[in-house]
């Protein structure tokens, strides 16, 4: 049985920026290219979640979150075996200074 993918509000927020970013700085079609990029990478997990390395920065958290990388951003996401789910908790730019990971949402 495979895991579902589930995008948390802010991460979904995230999208829309990085979005926004490239319809300005580029075109619309460089921003639909690069958000489809990054939409289609947590496919990868879906048999395996756990093949995503975990996220150094955010060890303190109770929780354990793995990332994986599209393009320049890291896919910051935790698995809760119960309910069969991968949940995308942030889009992170790579680019940025990395203690900015552990931001408030």
């Amino acid at each position: 049985m495979n895991y579902k993918i589930v995008w948390s509000a802010f991460s979904e927020k995230q999208i829309d920026v990085i979005f926004n970013y490239y319809t300005q700085k580029a075109t619309s079609k460089v921003a639909l290219e690069i958000i489809t990029k990054i939409l289609l990478a947590p496919d990868i997990v879906l048999n395996n979640p756990k093949i995503g390395q975990k996220e150094p920065t955010l060890q303190h958290r109770l929780i354990t979150y793995h990332y994986m990388l599209a393009l320049n951003y890291k896919i910051i996401y935790s698995i809760d075996d119960d309910e069969m789910l991968i949940k995308i908790g942030d889009v992170f730019d790579t680019r940025q200074n990395p203690n900015k990971i552990d931001r408030e949402k």
